[in-house]
């Protein structure tokens, strides 16, 4: 038995011994592969590690990456153009040269009235026929006077021919020559009187019809047959001489100063599409205190749709000028006024104060604040904000 026990020992002893060296050889070669494999690993994200912490240090690679996430906006370089500006203004249609006309004379009850409203006369044609039988009456007995006048001259010189014959034979003394001599210079004289008061009959005769004073278009007819008138009556007729039309623009003070006599305008009448061309004859010399407003008064040729009392709009030339324009989108506005967006060449947004001008089919006329060589954000300035990196891009054609 002991035998046995101290075989057994000898013979196990030596197998247990082998098993447990190959088991620790086999631990110790994982351990080692495990090992290199992490080694590995971690190298590698040290590696990764390092790189982005090198692109992050470079200024290049940041600015790249900012630009690429920048808000992409239209920007333009609008240069300068000359615009033709334009004041539209209100107004009224009215006869250039209205002529009152009245009666001349001592006036009467009308015998007829040979012309109406809307037609053209000559000057010196009777617009209307006065009563005048008591006139003619008139001019008749003072031409009987002129002829009695002339008797009465003609027997004085008779006289005084007669006279002068018998003064040499001494039958008639110088002072009879003297009398005879003053009635004969006094019978001529009561002709030229007479003479002359028949004229002036003749010329009130024909005062008592009433004429025109010009050629024109007659506006208004205010008198009808049976009508007794006088000197002292309101105007008969009212004319436009030669057809002549105007429009009276009112225009506030300071269009005024961008007016200038000559310059051509456009007249439209209201309610209706139909135009007239015209210009500025006459700028008014004064400023209404009141509403700060002058008139410009815009000759027109004659067209019967040119009715005086009648509403018009006049679109006046104010003269040419150089200014930058641009679209209404690109300008802005708050409460410190009007500006707009520039990029400048950091690409930076940055706003710019303008002062506007006229507007035009193109857009708006900017006075003061752009040389128009500016980068010009076109459209959504109004969501960028004053030092806002953006990407530019120009406007396509």
């Amino acid at each position: 038995m002991n035998y046995q026990t101290t075989v057994t020992a000898e013979a196990t002893a030596p197998v247990g011994t082998e098993f447990e060296g190959a088991a620790t050889q086999r631990q110790s070669g994982v351990s080692g592969k495990l090992l290199l494999f992490g080694a590995i690993i971690f190298g590698l994200l040290l590696a990764i590690g390092a790189y982005f912490a090198l692109a992050s240090d470079d200024p290049m690679a940041v600015a790249d990456d900012d630009q690429a996430q920048a808000p992409v906006v239209t920007v333009v370089a609008p240069g300068q153009t000359t615009i033709a500006g334009t004041i539209e203004v209100p107004g009224q249609i009215a006869a250039r040269r209205s002529m009152p006309v009245g009666v001349e004379g001592q006036g009467g009850r009308v015998v007829s009235v040979p012309v109406d409203a809307g037609q053209w006369v000559r000057r010196g044609q009777v617009l209307a026929v006065i009563d005048r039988s008591v006139q003619v009456q008139q001019v008749s007995a003072q031409a009987a006077q002129i002829e009695v006048a002339k008797a009465d001259a003609k027997l004085a010189q008779a006289d005084l021919d007669r006279a002068l014959q018998l003064v040499e034979r001494g039958f008639i003394s110088t002072a009879d020559i003297d009398r005879l001599t003053a009635t004969r210079d006094s019978a001529n004289a009561r002709v030229k009187v007479a003479e002359a008061q028949l004229a002036e009959l003749r010329a009130r005769t024909a005062q008592t019809n009433v004429t025109a004073p010009a050629a024109g278009y007659v506006l208004a007819r205010n008198v009808e047959p049976g009508q007794n008138v006088s000197a002292g009556s309101p105007p008969l007729f009212t004319i436009a001489r030669g057809g002549e039309m105007e429009m009276l623009a009112q225009v506030s003070e300071s269009q005024m100063a961008q007016l200038s006599q000559g310059v051509s305008a456009e007249v439209e009448l209201a309610g209706s599409q139909k135009t007239f061309n015209g210009q500025v004859w006459q700028l008014s010399p004064t400023v209404d205190q009141n509403t700060r407003q002058g008139t410009a008064r815009v000759a027109l040729a004659f067209a019967r749709e040119l009715r005086p009392g009648g509403f018009a709009t006049a679109r006046i030339n104010g003269g040419s000028t150089t200014a930058t324009v641009l679209p209404e989108s690109a300008v802005l506005a708050d409460g410190e006024g009007a500006f707009v967006y520039i990029v400048d060449k950091d690409n930076k947004a940055v706003r710019r104060s303008v002062k506007t001008g006229m507007a035009t089919d193109n857009g708006i006329a900017i006075v003061e604040g752009l040389s128009g060589k500016e980068l010009v954000v076109l459209k959504a300035g109004g969501f960028l904000n004053p030092g806002e990196t953006v990407n530019p891009r120009r406007e396509e054609g």
